[in-house]
């Protein structure tokens, strides 16, 4: 069940006038979004034109029509977000970027700004995560998979929504994992390994002569932690501070017949004690996620990055080794020099002691239109081998 912190109870409202009348209800949004201070009532009627035009403004529509012409008209709306207007439009041609780094943020604050266009159009819940509009779709198990059991009438996105639904979908199918030879099921608010380059990593290092205990550092999905445990490791202990990743991996586990071999623990970083083998693939990038999924992606200041470092020659039996997965993604787009990384290993009292690196094969690596194309292109993620000096 998710974390009651993150469920509609917690949300502030939302109001509106329908109708003559003043009406307010709950609001939810996952990427921590204010509620919308300018609302009408949309509908079938409402052209893609108007809504994108009022979308702009910041103006949202709360949808009364069907539901499947609410997902039209949200298509719609991205195809003018994406062609800045009428689709078909040719967007003004944009100023190239003077650097990786400007390149990378100005593609964030696109990304961000076409977010909150698009989390305009909004869909009504009543009680028991029903939609009242004609064709809706029973979306009555994907809600409560992502928030838990809740019965009062709230407010989100309809981007939001959708997002919801496949993530059921993502959930229901899992995503196959060659080093396992089985599915990793991610659940809603969970990041899903679709990198499968960092995963084959661990599963192909060289394991430290003690194999008694691992410890993994965020454990996510849990799949790190399955790979080590079909590996050898006879006790895993993994840890996480978010409670829908320790359910999702807790599910994983029990699926894969490896719940007695890997403890979970709630924690931020480390649990207490020392293992020869500590594990960790922290976010990647040192930038502000914008909502609560991209904590994966993004690791502001490097904090889960230093704070893994800092920590890690306290937690390592004589002669264990740290294995730090890290993509230089970062060090491409000028958001952290190599030097800088290489200086908090040898701040914490760290040697390295060898790096696999490996080559992404993720579709954006090779697509040119990518705005971030060229930092893409040269990537590589590795696996540090690291020990206390």
């Amino acid at each position: 069940m998710a974390a009651t912190s993150t469920s509609p109870q917690a949300s502030p409202r939302i109001h509106w006038e329908e109708n003559g009348e003043p009406r307010s209800a709950r609001w939810h949004s996952e990427a921590g979004n204010p509620p919308p201070k300018r609302v009408i009532i949309a509908d079938d009627r409402t052209n893609a034109d108007t809504a994108y035009r009022l979308a702009c403004e910041g103006t949202a529509l709360l949808w009364r029509g069907d539901f499947q012409n609410a997902r039209q008209l949200l298509q719609a709306l991205a195809r003018r977000a994406d062609h800045k207007g009428r689709p078909g439009k040719k967007a003004k041609p944009a100023k190239a970027p003077s650097s990786p780094t400007e390149a990378f943020h100005l593609h964030r604050q696109a990304q961000s700004q076409r977010a909150r266009t698009l989390a305009m159009l909004l869909i009504p819940f009543e009680d028991g995560y029903t939609i009242p509009l004609r064709r809706a779709p029973d979306v009555r198990l994907a809600c409560n998979e992502a928030y838990g059991r809740y019965e009062e009438p709230f407010i989100i996105s309809m981007r939001e929504l959708l997002g919801l639904i496949g993530a059921h979908e993502w959930r229901r199918n899992g995503v196959e994992i060659p080093a396992l030879g089985a599915r990793i099921h991610p659940h809603y608010g969970v990041f899903s390994p679709v990198r499968g380059e960092y995963v084959q990593m661990v599963a192909d290092a060289p394991l430290p002569a003690d194999t008694s205990l691992a410890f993994d550092i965020g454990v996510g999905t849990g799949v790190l932690s399955a790979v080590l445990a079909r590996r050898g490791i006879r006790h895993v202990v993994a840890t996480d501070q978010d409670q829908r990743a320790l359910s999702c991996a807790r599910e994983n586990l029990a699926l894969l017949g490896l719940d007695h071999q890997v403890e979970l623990r709630e924690a931020d970083l480390f649990p207490e004690g020392r293992a020869p083998l500590v594990v960790c693939n922290p976010p990647w990038v040192p930038a502000r996620p914008s909502s609560s999924i991209e904590y994966a992606v993004y690791d502001p200041d490097s904090r889960m990055l230093r704070g893994f470092l800092g920590g890690l020659a306290a937690h390592l039996t004589p002669g264990g080794e740290g294995w730090l997965i890290l993509s230089d993604l970062a060090e491409h787009l000028g958001l952290r020099p190599r030097d800088q990384l290489l200086e908090w290993i040898a701040a914490a009292g760290l040697k390295v002691l060898g790096r696999i690196d490996v080559r992404p094969v993720h579709p954006r690596a090779s697509d040119a239109t990518d705005p971030l194309h060229a930092a893409r292109a040269a990537e590589l993620t590795s696996l540090w081998r690291l020990a206390a000096i």
